[in-house]
């Protein structure tokens, strides 16, 4: 009780020390501990990532180490035309042992198809939705999610639209050691992640590492081996960084803290990736870190720039077109931006490190506000982004209130693909679908 008027009495005090605000910012709530109520054997912690073309990868886990680790799957319920075999692994973390951790990748999948599928030949029925082919596709995108119960309302708000993809750039369940919370954490978002693909990077709280040789305590070890991404199909050496496409749309997650600087394997894979990408097939181009490289808040200040220093240049002669950090536990957008500068044909870059998590919200932000930062609040909430064609897209942020989530900052985007001033052909028209920004 005195800890929690404790931390009452702090957020009083920054809220003071914060802008004027209509809108009164809550302070943090508690974590929410999810338990296992089923036997050994049941899957638990299921969720759903992309691999490959045409691919998906289903990810659980089991107390039992006698489960198999085999998905059948098929377009009707009940009716499992098709089974996959894949691989288990576990990890000690001091006097914890993890369960059996399951990952099985199934396909080939039809796009925008419902499938219904079960793990290790038992338990219940669960069903996941594919992307669909083409445009209008839309990404829900949520930072630093944690599992309180701030938590829960912004993935109660997610769960009300019909998203095609997830995207959380870094900070899960912030276990930070204590390895039962990335259990309770599987089974906390196992009712989203099992029904559309959840696309992660790492972020601090997901390092882990004491350097302590004898205890052998690497860094990342808990994130590895649970939530395993299509890193292999991108041509990456790493679970740290990697890419993937969905339905005209190329997605970098990048790693703000594995090396980047050039000569470093990420820096070499980025630009090898990004020689690959056809801006005709894929004409939006987004990027995913941890550490934001422009921010204006308080909170962690300085902490992205040597990856901006090492990387920004990359990004801005391909043309991205935004870039999604987490981090600072508040909402930020900028303009486009490139060299701390505004300019035309660089990133729009998004801060939205607000998901829910157990450390509460950063209310102070500098003064005066930078011309380069169009729109900031520190509030918990997520994102929608709506690629509607090849040339058009609407990113909205919506603000969690206790019922509902209220759009607070909405912004329509071009692709850079379409603008020749920047330097880009033209995307073919063979891919434009979906609705034109002229409808709107």
């Amino acid at each position: 009780m005195e800890k929690t008027w404790f931390c009452f009495i702090i957020f009083c005090i920054d809220l003071l020390l914060c802008e004027a605000s209509s809108y009164v910012r809550p302070p943090p709530r508690p974590i929410i501990h999810t338990q296992h109520r089923h036997s050994e054997s049941h899957p638990q912690q299921v969720h759903v990532s992309l691999a490959g073309k045409d691919g998906a990868r289903i990810s659980w886990v089991t107390e039992s180490s006698h489960v198999a680790s085999m998905v059948e799957y098929g377009t009707s319920a009940g009716k499992y035309v098709n089974s996959a075999k894949g691989d288990t692994t576990s990890y000690h973390y001091f006097f914890y042992s993890s369960p059996k951790i399951h990952h099985v990748k199934i396909g080939p999948l039809d796009p925008d198809t419902i499938y219904y599928y079960r793990c290790g030949g038992t338990g219940p029925e669960f069903t996941f939705k594919t992307p669909p082919p083409a445009f209008p596709v839309v990404f829900a995108v949520a930072g630093d999610l944690g599992q309180t119960e701030w938590t829960s309302s912004t993935l109660e708000h997610v769960k009300r639209t019909d998203y095609d993809v997830l995207l959380l750039p870094g900070d899960l369940s912030y276990a930070d050691g204590q390895q039962p919370l990335w259990d309770s954490f599987g089974r906390f978002v196992e009712p989203l992640a099992s029904s559309r693909p959840w696309m992660v990077t790492q972020g601090n709280h997901e390092i882990e590492s004491i350097p302590i040789p004898f205890l052998n305590l690497q860094a990342f070890k808990a994130y590895n081996s649970r939530w395993l991404m299509p890193f292999q199909e991108s041509g990456s050496n790493s679970n740290l960084y990697y890419s993937f496409e969905v339905s005209g749309v190329h997605v970098l997650m990048l790693g703000s803290y594995t090396d980047f600087n050039q000569g470093s394997a990420q820096y070499q894979w980025l630009r090898s990736d990004l020689a690959k990408v056809d801006r005709k097939r894929t004409p939006w181009l987004i990027a995913l870190i941890h550490a934001p490289w422009y921010s204006t808040n308080v909170a962690h200040q300085g902490e992205g720039e040597s990856m901006r220093k090492a990387m920004e240049s990359l990004l801005f002669e391909a043309r991205v077109d935004v870039v999604f950090a987490g981090h600072v536990h508040s909402y930020e957008r900028f303009t486009r931006v490139s060299n701390n500068e505004a300019n035309p044909c660089g990133p729009v870059h998004i801060t939205i490190g607000d998901g829910g998590n157990r450390e509460g919200l950063a209310l102070s932000f500098k003064k005066p506000v930078s011309s380069l930062s169009m729109f900031r609040e520190a509030s918990f909430g997520h994102g929608m982004l709506t690629m509607f064609n090849n040339t058009d897209a609407q990113w909205t942020w919506h603000r969690n209130n206790e019922s509902e989530a209220v759009v607070a900052d909405q912004v329509w985007l071009e692709s850079l693909s379409s603008t020749c001033a920047c330097g880009l052909q033209q995307p073919s028209p063979s891919i434009q679908e979906g609705t034109s920004h002229d409808e709107f």
